[in-house]
């Protein structure tokens, strides 16, 4: 049981660093555009995609918080 929880820990923290760097990615890309063009059409669809990006790195972190709390339950 405890290594089956270790590998859903290891995929969680791989989806966190995954979220983090596409929001990392929407962030740049969002500063980017608006120093090149000044205008303000495409910054919101990136500055949603940042959000969700962002949502789903707390989503997974919250999860793999979880795993590693039932890891000291199961340990202790």
């Amino acid at each position: 049981m405890n290594w089956f929880l270790i590998i859903v820990l290891v995929v969680l923290c791989g989806l966190v660093v995954f979220s983090l760097i596409r929001g990392i990615i929407a962030f740049l890309k969002t500063t980017k555009i608006d120093l090149e063009t000044g205008e303000g059409e495409t910054v919101t669809e990136m500055q949603a995609l940042q959000n969700k990006a962002m949502f789903a790195r707390i989503k997974y972190q919250a999860l793999a918080i979880g795993v590693v709390a039932l890891i000291a339950v199961i340990a202790s």
